[in-house]
């Protein structure tokens, strides 16, 4: 299935969730009074598998058009980052791969919608920077896990890209740390759904691309994943417990602005389509705060 949220076009303030049926979207909510109206609530309820079922009773849906995708998720504890995690970003870069996975995160709060606008702070930088990246969703309680189990915990992966000020990231405006650089408001955009793992194949063997304003900027497969997906999950959960809904970006390769000759920076009225295999297109606009 492919969960999105949503807001009917008429009620702009009252997220949806729902899953997609061609071009349509089924309110799961509508469709059974039982079931909560957003997505990190049925995670927690452990209600995905009363969703599938709901699926075979055809309930009604209603058309794309008449609605507004937002994040595919919100309200969640955790927005999780893996550095340096695909090995042809490490070539750009001219470094050898890190040894364990480099762990660093976002605040939940930056998470926007599909068609959401990254808003820059031009006051304070202009070296913002695109990063498409695979994004696990955990499903449930995840603590001391060991990878053999690891994809157990896994509701669905996600398309974010990793919006990063360049110059709050690695230069002198932050000592170095990541976190501001990472931070700022809208940093996180993620859609426009999230595909269940019975649906996504193989997550380590996908497409992966980038273009802004059409231009391709990156162009890889998820087969170059440094450190794979469950060696990440066993690593965080042994020092910390993975709630439902924590999402966990997992990298991203080869092509980003800053290591381009010359280097290149998002700026306002740009369009960013982040697009990942069997998940979908991204789509994000850059607009000055």
């Amino acid at each position: 299935m492919k969960f999105v949220q949503f807001v009917y076009n008429e009620k702009p303030n009252d997220i949806r969730v729902g899953y997609l049926e061609g071009d349509k979207v089924v309110d799961i909510n509508k469709a059974d009074s039982s079931l909560p109206s957003n997505l990190l609530d049925i995670l927690k309820n452990g209600d995905i598998e009363k969703v599938k079922k709901l699926k075979s009773s055809n309930p009604p849906s209603v058309p794309l058009p008449s609605i507004k995708l937002a994040a595919p998720i919100h309200g969640n504890d955790k927005v999780l980052c893996i550095g340096l995690n695909y090995k042809d970003h490490c070539e750009e870069q001219k470094l050898t791969p890190p040894e364990v996975p480099m762990i660093f995160s976002k605040f939940s709060s930056t998470i926007i919608g599909q068609k959401d606008a990254v808003r820059l702070r031009t006051d304070v930088t202009d070296k913002v920077d695109w990063e498409v990246e695979l994004t696990v969703v955990i499903g449930k309680k995840a603590s001391n896990v060991k990878a053999a189990n690891a994809f157990d915990y896994i509701m669905g992966y996600t398309v974010a890209q990793d919006i990063s000020a360049r110059d709050w990231q690695k230069g002198t405006r932050n000592g170095g740390q990541f976190l501001l650089g990472k931070s700022m408001d809208t940093f996180c955009p993620i859609g426009p759904c999230i595909t269940t793992s019975d649906e996504i194949g193989d997550p380590q063997n996908l497409d992966i691309k980038c273009s802004v304003n059409g231009v391709l900027k990156q162009s890889s497969n998820t087969n170059q994943l440094v450190h794979k997906i469950p060696n990440v999950i066993e690593r965080l959960s042994s020092v910390m417990t993975l709630l439902p809904g924590d999402i966990i970006l997992t990298g991203t390769p080869g092509g980003v602005g800053m290591y381009r000759s010359p280097p290149e920076y998002l700026k306002p009225g740009d369009v960013i389509q982040s697009e990942i295999q069997n998940i979908g297109v991204l789509e994000t606009r850059v607009e000055k705060f």
